[in-house]
């Protein structure tokens, strides 16, 4: 069902050109993002608007926060440990690189699993090779970053896992794929089954991007192109739409003293931006969402 919703925009965070990976830190009250062409992690203080950021020298495209506050983010080149500092400066040491099938790719959206493992995928930037290219990676407790885990994506998108930690969701949002994809999922080892289709959005509106998961067990995925948001429910049925005033929504993260504000990064296109594409919008969706987990390594101090 469709549900009229106001989705306030937020406008002390700033416009994006690439808005990503929002993550809610509860300790601070206070909303992270990335914008990844800008090069920038941006921290927005929800109470007092006071926003801050940090500048580095290769796209970050998705992070997680370990207990103790540190960083560790999918780059460019690969996975890096960070220290972002209250006088805006951002220490960075690399932890590990993955093996490019072949150039001019980046990691793209990524997060923890319940365990802390920290999952991100590849994507050859220029979209127009429509290159499956891309694959997921897992970088575990030990610093370790695997092999491949999912291989032959095309945009990397949607990571998120169930409330027990036992599927796993995953989607491709190049035009020509369109589909989210769920696995059985082994907490212990992190090791996922075989893909199954869950959700093909050519049935739908817009292209699935990033996502989150509910209390409730529901899947709520960025319609990119369609200005909404999309939940399904466990069994990948559709239940519930909200429109945005942003034409393309990029991710989702409950957030909030509660967790039941849902916060949207979007992306501000090249051509025909609308006024509200670029900014952070916060609604309330009636349902609460779930804490983030924090990476479980131990990140060098940067």
């Amino acid at each position: 069902m469709s549900a009229a919703i106001r989705a306030e925009r937020l406008d002390a965070g700033g416009r994006a050109t690439v808005g990503e990976c929002p993550v809610w830190r509860a300790q601070e009250g206070a909303l992270y993002w990335v914008d990844i062409p800008a090069r920038r992690i941006v921290r927005l203080e929800i109470e007092s608007a006071r926003r801050q950021e940090w500048a580095f020298a290769e796209q970050v495209a998705c992070f997680a926060f370990d207990a103790a506050g540190r960083v560790v983010a999918g780059m460019e080149s690969g996975m890096f440990g960070v220290t972002l500092s209250a006088a805006h400066e951002a220490r960075v040491v690399k932890l590990a690189a993955p093996a490019f099938a072949v150039s001019g790719m980046r990691f793209n959206d990524g997060r923890c699993d319940r365990q802390g493992r920290f999952w991100a995928g590849t994507m050859v930037q220029d979209m127009s090779l429509a290159s499956p290219a891309g694959a997921l990676y897992r970088f575990d407790e030990q610093g370790v970053l695997s092999a491949p885990v999912v291989d032959g994506l095309i945009t990397q998108n949607g990571l998120a896992w169930s409330p027990d930690g036992r599927t796993m969701y995953l989607s491709d949002s190049h035009p020509q794929r369109r589909l989210i994809w769920a696995f059985d999922f082994d907490p212990e080892t992190g090791t996922p089954g075989e893909r199954r289709v869950f959700a093909d959005l050519h049935h739908y509106a817009g292209r699935p991007d990033g996502a989150a998961v509910d209390a409730d067990g529901c899947y709520w995925t960025c319609a990119n192109d369609a200005r909404r948001l999309l939940r399904f429910t466990p069994q990948g049925r559709l239940d519930r739409e909200i429109a945005l005033p942003a034409s393309k929504p990029s991710m989702c993260a409950f957030g909030g003293g509660d967790l039941k504000t849902l916060y949207v990064t979007t992306i501000r296109p090249a051509t025909n931006a609308t006024e509200d594409d670029g900014y952070v919008f916060a609604l309330n969706p009636g349902v609460q969402g779930l804490p983030e987990p924090d990476y479980a390594g131990l990140l060098p101090v940067a």
